[in-house]
């Protein structure tokens, strides 16, 4: 699954200063975000000082060989002063992270940072160089910077960005830099999706807690779930053939490729299937509540 964005027109401009034999790739045409890196910089964002208007982190990822896709799965957090005249960024604890962190997934490389707040400014210019260079940064690849907005009683919403340098001085070449828009999705599977909408459960119970289900419960839900899409797609399909509603082309092409992937299996073979699943099903969760009561007993007994 993917969350849709806007289009993009790219262009193709140099990325920093080249040294001699380095050619910096181009842009890359787009950036997938895992939601654990979301959920990664909210649970950051909510345990920053309180004094902090914004916080920062590095990004980690795998790149396409050809440079043009990006997949951002892993983040971490760095510590970092910022006032109005300047910004203070803990340059050694960034370094042993990003070592900790490659060691422990060597596929992995650095791919950019965020930050939790829309706004950019000279101190973003100033992290986005530090970044992107090429002792400490993604050189020759551009590096990607993700804002992430977490107001409170807002709806989160992020954007992605790479850069490019602009014609200042060498002064302040350091702090300045253009901001290109790229799109981004934020892209999940269907296991991240049950467990996604597991956590979204949370929002409308006063605690703020859910419950993990059995897989018993899981299965009983999904099954609920996928009847009451059969029934939607019933009763629009009727509407349409009675002439009540307007037939949509794109629609009807998306249900007859559906119908398309059924398996060509009879029906009783589909119900031996199905009990013989639920029997596995029940098998675990016996075992399950059986290997839970004996942890509770031995600690019982040991105390």
């Amino acid at each position: 699954m993917a969350v849709a964005t806007d289009s993009f027109l790219h262009l193709a401009r140099p990325l920093g200063p080249t040294a001699v034999g380095i050619q910096p790739t181009t842009a890359p045409l787009n950036v997938i975000v895992q939601p654990q890196v979301v959920f990664s910089i909210l649970d950051h964002a909510l345990r920053r000082d309180p004094a902090s208007n914004r916080v920062i982190g590095a990004l980690l990822g795998v790149r396409s060989e050809d440079g043009m896709e990006v997949e951002v799965r892993n983040c971490f957090a760095i510590n970092h002063t910022e006032t109005e005249e300047q910004v203070e960024v803990d340059v050694e604890y960034q370094k042993n992270m990003l070592a900790l962190q490659l060691k422990a997934n060597p596929r992995e490389v650095l791919l950019g940072w965020y930050t939790t707040s829309l706004e950019l400014n000279n101190f973003s210019a100033l992290i986005q160089n530090f970044f992107a260079s090429s002792e400490t940064g993604t050189f020759p690849h551009p590096a990607v910077h993700l804002t992430v907005s977490t107001e409170a009683g807002k709806e989160i919403e992020a954007k992605a960005y790479i850069s490019a340098p602009v014609g200042v001085n060498a002064e302040r070449a350091a702090e300045s830099c253009l901001f290109i828009p790229v799109p981004y999705e934020i892209r999940y599977g269907e296991a991240e999706k049950s467990g996604l909408e597991l956590i979204s459960g949370a929002k409308d119970v006063d605690s703020r807690a859910a419950p993990v289900v059995t897989d018993a419960e899981s299965l009983e839900r999904a099954i609920e779930h996928t009847l009451d899409l059969l029934e939607r797609v019933s009763e629009y399909v009727s509407s349409v053939l009675d002439e009540e509603s307007q037939p949509n082309n794109a629609l009807g092409q998306f249900l007859m490729n559906a119908l398309s992937l059924a398996p060509k299996v009879d029906a009783a073979d589909i119900e031996r299937d199905f009990n013989n699943h639920i029997q596995d099903i029940l098998v675990v969760s016996y075992l399950t509540n059986t290997i839970r009561t004996q942890i509770d007993l031995s600690q019982r007994l040991a105390t």
